[in-house]
C-alpha cells in the first residue's frame, strides 16, 4: 500500500467543465488515447511524489497513473518544452531522477513508454534509451504503445 505520505493525489474538485488535460506532446496524447480506448480511466499528471536528490527534496509528477502503476512518456531524455521545469534539460539527471524515484518508492511501478528505445543515450554511446531502462530495472515499452498487459495491470488497479 502507498505511503500516502509520500505524495499526494490530486483533489477531486465538482466538475463544472471537462477541460482536455495540458499534454505536452503527441505521444503523451496517444498514450491517453490507447489507455482511454481500453477501458483504463486516464489519471494524468493527477499524482506529486517526493523523492529526494542527496540533501535536497524535489517532486516529481508522473505523467499517467493508475493505483502504484506509473507510466512515464519519454520521447528524449533532457528535451522538450518542459524538461527545465520537471528536473529535465540535463538528460543525465533526468535518468538520475527515474532511479532516485524507483529506488525511494519501491512500492510505486514506475514504467517507461519510449518513442524510440533504440535512440542512443548520447552520441557515441553504445547505451539505448531500452538498454537504460533494462539495466536499471525499469519495465519498458517501446513506440509510444502500452502493451496490452500493463494496459490490463491498470485496469485491475483502477478497479480496486
Amino acid at each position: 500500500m502507498p505511503h500516502t505520505s509520500d505524495y499526494q493525489m490530486a483533489k477531486a474538485t465538482k466538475p463544472a467543465l471537462k477541460l482536455e488535460p495540458a499534454y505536452r506532446s503527441q505521444l503523451e496524447r496517444g498514450i491517453a488515447e490507447q489507455l482511454e480506448a481500453a477501458g483504463v480511466p486516464v489519471c494524468f499528471e493527477q499524482m506529486k511524489i517526493k523523492y529526494v536528490i542527496p540533501e535536497k527534496e524535489h517532486t516529481y509528477t508522473p505523467d499517467f497513473t493508475a493505483g502504484t502503476i506509473i507510466i512515464e512518456s519519454k520521447g528524449a531524455f533532457g528535451y522538450g518544452a518542459h524538461s527545465a521545469k520537471f528536473g529535465g534539460g540535463d538528460p543525465v539527471k533526468e535518468r538520475q531522477k527515474l532511479i532516485f524515484i524507483k529506488q525511494q518508492h519501491p512500492h510505486l511501478d514506475l514504467r517507461i513508454v519510449f518513442q524510440r528505445a533504440n535512440t542512443k543515450i548520447r552520441k557515441g554511446s553504445p547505451t539505448s534509451y531500452g538498454k537504460w531502462a533494462t539495466d536499471n530495472g525499469f519495465l519498458w515499452a517501446d513506440k509510444g504503445q502500452i502493451p496490452e498487459e500493463w494496459i490490463k495491470e491498470m485496469k485491475d488497479q483502477s478497479n480496486g
